[in-house]
């Protein structure tokens, strides 16, 4: 009997060892933080566990646990009309709100969901919630994209996926079809999805072509860099959960199916080091010094590399390619953009790609409001259901759909 009470005593204090982090005390709901972290960590070493066995890729089994679990969860969409739709060849899930009196146009906004370019979907119900309840608060029709996952395929697929359904759906028959007002669009998306909803963006305003526009972009928490992963977040938050650095960095790996081998050059910014010619047109284009406010900047310091690795560039070319790494478009561009929302969390990596996206697009002219949450991570938004709800995803989710409210 006493040995099994000292084998539980060592059992319960090695799970308080794995499930304890020392977070900042302004955090909101840290002990269910931690919680879901030792989970997502437990969860990702099995994964990686299967990859090192060569029975499947780490990402196909991660992505088959989150869609497994999700089918334990029911969430309600009786006043919505939900349908699977294929735009050009995309799947997408449609929200369509019951019209409401004489009303004839609706407003619209097309999401485009996160999950490092290789997780989750559209139909999942973390997303499936966030729509619904997008497409009932603001009663428009809301256009989830369901596109192709990592390692499915690569960059520069995903981009291609959303830019196709994107632009099948501003067609303005496709449009009528839904009863939707061309003047009033948004594009918008979290994390990966917020990359892919700005480098959509930016492609689009360069299309002559196009006759219908989209009126706003709202991008939440979203990746916008490859260029520096020393950024004051990034030093700050590297071992915050949900996204720790060495997890970006990874993600950024498998988007562009590149070497692991490349991770720890890519930490230090030997990709970008001063003796590397391609970066060097870019480099004025991501100067956190002086594209940060001092409250972010605090007491870090740049990692510049005198000598770095010339051949990452050459192996990842797509890291300096802007359809990837939205942060590093020309002025030019910029300018073309529409009214933006950018909404960023303190404790998270990703947290200065917002925050410097939203002064250069500031400096080229355009209206651009930031939401900045202090207690907030990564990935919070979409953390609000049961048992994987917080109290950060509510205030978050709240204060994106009064933007996007007051300003379709």
């Amino acid at each position: 009997m006493r040995a099994a009470w000292v084998l539980l005593t060592a059992l319960a204090a090695l799970s308080a060892y794995y499930v304890y982090l020392p977070l900042p005390g302004t955090l909101s709901d840290p002990w269910k933080l931690m919680l879901l972290d030792a989970t997502f960590r437990a969860v990702q070493q099995t994964c990686h566990l299967v990859h090192y066995l060569r029975l499947s890729h780490h990402l196909i089994v991660l992505n088959y646990l989150i869609c497994t679990f999700d089918k334990l969860k029911s969430v309600s969409s009786e006043d919505i009309n939900i349908t699977d739709a294929g735009f050009d060849g995309v799947e997408v899930r449609v929200f369509e709100p019951p019209a409401k009196g004489d009303e004839r146009l609706k407003r619209s906004v097309v999401y485009i969901h996160g999950g490092g370019w290789a997780l989750a979907s559209a139909r999942t119900s973390l997303y499936n919630n966030l729509c619904r309840i997008m497409a009932e608060s603001l009663n428009a029709v809301v256009v989830s994209v369901e596109y192709r996952l990592v390692p499915e395929v690569c960059f520069p697929e995903q981009f291609h996926d959303v830019l196709r359904a994107t632009k099948h759906f501003l067609q303005p028959d496709v449009l009528a079809e839904y009863s939707v007002d061309p003047s009033r669009i948004a594009i918008s998306g979290d994390s990966a999805g917020g990359n892919l909803a700005a480098a959509v963006c930016q492609e689009l305003s360069k299309d002559e072509n196009l006759t219908v526009r989209p009126k706003l972009q709202a991008l939440i928490y979203p990746v916008l860099q490859a260029f520096d992963f020393n950024t004051p977040s990034y030093q700050q938050n590297m071992n915050m959960p949900v996204l720790p650095r060495y997890v970006m960095i990874s993600y950024w790996i498998d988007y562009f199916n590149g070497n692991y081998d490349l991770a720890h050059s890519l930490l230090i910014n030997n990709h970008t080091a001063l003796d590397v010619g391609q970066a060097h047109s870019f480099r004025g284009r991501l100067n956190w010094t002086s594209l940060l406010p001092s409250s972010f900047k605090k007491n870090y310091k740049p990692v510049i590399q005198t000598t770095g690795e010339a051949e990452i560039i050459q192996q990842i070319p797509a890291l300096l390619d802007v359809r990837a790494v939205p942060l590093l478009a020309e002025n030019e561009i910029l300018q073309l953009q529409p009214k933006t929302y950018i909404l960023t969390c303190e404790n998270d990596v990703l947290r200065d790609d917002g925050v410097m996206y939203a002064k250069r697009l500031e400096k080229a002219g355009v209206e651009v409001t930031l939401d900045h949450f202090h207690d907030c991570f990564h990935g919070c938004m979409i953390f609000t259901i049961w048992p994987t709800d917080f109290s950060a995803g509510v205030q978050t989710r709240n204060s994106y759909i009064k933007w996007l409210d007051e300003n379709l």
